[in-house]
């Protein structure tokens, strides 16, 4: 009888729940051997695991620095008293460095010959490279979502691999119409972010950027693709509208379905640039930062001058910057409503950035995501159980 494979998953935030959940799924169909364990959210839960906590709740990340501390040492003491009656083949920490590599650090004292495999390699390129060492030795392997990644990371001695990025699944898979979104000349998607405090420092701008488009555009539409109802609800209070609100709707859990019914995209730089690039809309990306702040600390932190992950790719490819990002952006609408505008007068600009973001995407055409993942964590388990029946 083959030797049962136990895999710990451990996230903290509701993006890294849905990175997991269709990884964790392919891998329990894959064999009854399979046994996943996870500190994480309802989608892993949904998945199949096993969940020995839930750690990807809002309440639990707004608690502050304090609180959150305190939170963290109770998961770390649960989780040894847990590891102390479950060995495991494999470690797969998802995102969130902060909170993960305390993680790896004590199952590699525990249980040093678990194989740690960390999913979606922490940025580096961009900030705090000094922290590559220590990437290095509390892990096994990296799988990275972005192409350029996998060349930086080899080059720095570690084990890497690219399996392609989720979001290009979900717009594949997920492009239902959503009843009741209106018609416009040109529909216009704004993306605000899903964390609060993104939300907080990017939507009254951006709200302040389709007020004026409207003056110069009389049939654009606008519709906001909320992440969750959480950030659907805190951009109605920054509003001070209520839901029936005419001047620009709101739906959340939405966002392949607005894209796919949006002309173009006002998106707070991250994950959504590379979702708008998926569905082929061009786009401007923009983040609003404290002035103050990015001049005495960002701008020495930060090892990189762009920022949109549609760019980073593209200039890795040698195709320059591709899309118009203010980034950091320090509140101003005229910027973006300039470069807005271009995109809606000008046929031959909107066509070039199309024509670009096509073959930026088409980078990740032979990588499914989830296939790509569950089969790296299995080869890795089944190693782990030759080495160690």
């Amino acid at each position: 009888m083959p030797k049962r494979l136990r895999i710990l998953f451990t996230v903290f935030e509701p993006s890294g729940d849905a990175l997991a959940a269709p990884a964790i799924m392919r891998i329990l169909e894959s064999g009854s051997n399979r046994e996943v364990w996870a500190m994480g959210g309802p989608l892993m839960q949904a998945a199949g695991a096993n969940l020995i906590e839930k750690t990807t709740d809002h309440a639990v990340m707004l608690t502050g620095i304090a609180g959150q501390l305190r939170t963290h040492l109770k998961r770390l003491k649960q989780l040894q008293q847990w590891l102390a009656d479950h060995p495991i083949d494999v470690l797969v920490p998802v995102d969130s460095p902060a909170a993960n590599w305390s993680i790896c650090k004590l199952v590699r004292r525990l249980q040093p010959d678990a194989n740690i495999t960390y999913l979606v390699a922490p940025q580096l390129w961009g900030w705090a490279p000094w922290r590559l060492s220590k990437l290095k030795r509390l892990t096994d392997q990296v799988l990275c979502l972005l192409p350029f990644e996998r060349q930086w990371f080899a080059d720095r001695g570690v084990n890497v691999q690219f399996v392609g990025h989720p979001v290009f699944e979900q717009i594949r898979c997920d492009k239902d119409p959503v009843p009741g979104l209106p018609d416009g000349q040109p529909k216009l998607a704004l993306l605000p972010g899903s964390r609060r405090s993104e939300i907080r420092a990017n939507w009254p701008m951006m709200l302040e950027v389709v007020r004026e488009l409207r003056r110069q555009h009389p049939k654009i539409q606008g519709v906001v693709a909320a992440a969750d109802d959480q950030a659907e609800k805190l951009i109605k209070e920054l509003n001070g509208t209520d839901e029936n609100d005419p001047e620009v709707m709101i739906q959340a859990n939405q966002t392949p379905a607005i894209l796919s019914w949006s002309d173009l995209a006002l998106v707070v730089c991250g994950t959504a640039s590379l979702q708008t690039a998926a569905a082929g809309k061009p786009m401007v990306i923009i983040y609003n930062v404290n002035r103050w702040l990015w001049h005495t600390m960002g701008r020495w932190l930060v090892g990189t001058r762009t920022f949109g992950l549609p760019n980073l790719i593209a200039e890795s490819e040698g195709l320059g910057r591709i899309v118009p990002e203010l980034v950091p952006h320090f509140g101003a609408a005229k910027p973006v409503i300039d470069q807005l505008d271009q995109l809606i007068r000008q046929p031959q600009v909107y066509s070039d950035q199309r024509q670009s973001l096509a073959q930026v995407t088409g980078i990740f055409d032979d990588h499914d995501f989830a296939s790509t993942v569950s089969a790296q964590i299995q080869e890795v388990a089944d190693q782990q159980a030759s080495c160690h029946p």
